[in-house]
């Protein structure tokens, strides 16, 4: 777990990071720090449905090892957080076309 923590951590600070530059760039731009925080939030955002389709895709290849047959079920456990990702930039599209 504390792997995980030092990772998560690293990941998020790339976020915050990477935020600030978007922010930095839309303020040159002559935008605000709303478009910074679009590019935090969409990043964290697949951060966190990586993480969640890691823990899923590890025990269902050990569920598929075990049964084959429930490939199926798997695979649809692995496109759910997926569709939450692609709303995730979905919306971030809709707010960035009101905020430019």
């Amino acid at each position: 777990m504390n792997k995980l923590a030092k990772v998560l951590g690293v990941l998020a600070l790339f976020a915050v990071s990477a935020g600030t530059a978007f922010a930095q760039g839309a303020a040159a731009s002559g935008g605000d720090i709303g478009m910074g925080l679009l590019g935090v939030g969409a990043g964290l955002a697949g951060i966190g449905v990586g993480i969640a389709q890691g823990y899923i895709g590890s025990a269902g290849l050990g569920t598929i090892t075990e049964k084959p047959e429930a490939f199926g079920q798997v695979l649809i456990f692995l496109v759910i957080p997926e569709t939450i990702i692609i709303f995730g930039f979905v919306i971030a599209f809709f707010l960035y076309g009101k905020m430019g």
